[in-house]
């Protein structure tokens, strides 16, 4: 397996995956904006992002869905539970919650820090950490129950999930949400994580 990389970016989700799993892949490191508008990697991914994951002959994209491919592809590392269980549809819910309700405003706080001071939004910033809190705290009596989002075993969905924490707390977010800051010191403290995040 080959994995199209680009250090601090959603990639680091796939990477991480693929250390949990403790399977061989190649790590394919991409320069942004040069490598990743090359027509070498448009034919990869049509909007020249990362990450692209290939094994053999197919490519697969975007983080989510390259993260709930390797658990299935990996059944025995049992990152995921088996198909048509209440388990599995809570990974299901507790992805598509990442991707729509916490990575979002997590965004947009990233797109304004990169703008110059004068160019800053201070009210589109405000609300950006208000949705992404009252999003957060979703989580918050998940976790005051159990060490991970399914259960007592990290899985796929703590790959998704806690990545897209990771990055928030970037933004000093979340706040107040001790459950849930709690999860995710014990999820940046694996080594996987620390692996994946080595550059």
């Amino acid at each position: 397996m080959k994995l199209y990389y680009v250090p601090k970016t959603r990639a680091a989700r796939a990477r991480w995956m693929l250390e949990e799993l403790s399977v061989p892949y190649e790590l394919v490191r991409l320069e942004p904006g040069k490598d990743t508008r090359s027509a070498e990697h448009l034919a990869r991914q049509p909007l020249g992002h990362v990450p692209v994951l290939e094994d053999g002959e197919n490519r697969i994209f975007e983080s989510a869905a390259i993260c709930l491919y390797l658990a299935d592809k990996y059944p025995e590392r049992r990152l995921s539970p088996p198909m048509g269980s209440v388990e599995r549809g809570l990974v299901y819910q507790w992805i598509f919650f990442a991707m729509t309700e916490l990575e979002p405003p997590v965004s947009a706080l990233s797109a304004e820090s990169r703008k110059s001071e004068p160019e800053r939004n201070p009210q589109a910033t405000a609300e950006a950490r208000d949705r992404f809190q009252k999003a957060a705290a979703a989580l918050e009596p998940v976790l005051e129950r159990r060490p991970f989002l399914i259960g007592t075993e990290f899985g796929v969905a703590d790959v998704v999930v806690g990545a897209v924490l990771a990055w928030a707390k970037g933004y000093r977010l979340p706040a107040g949400l001790p459950a849930v800051e709690a999860y995710v010191e014990r999820l940046l403290a694996r080594p996987a994580w620390q692996r994946a995040r080595a550059d």
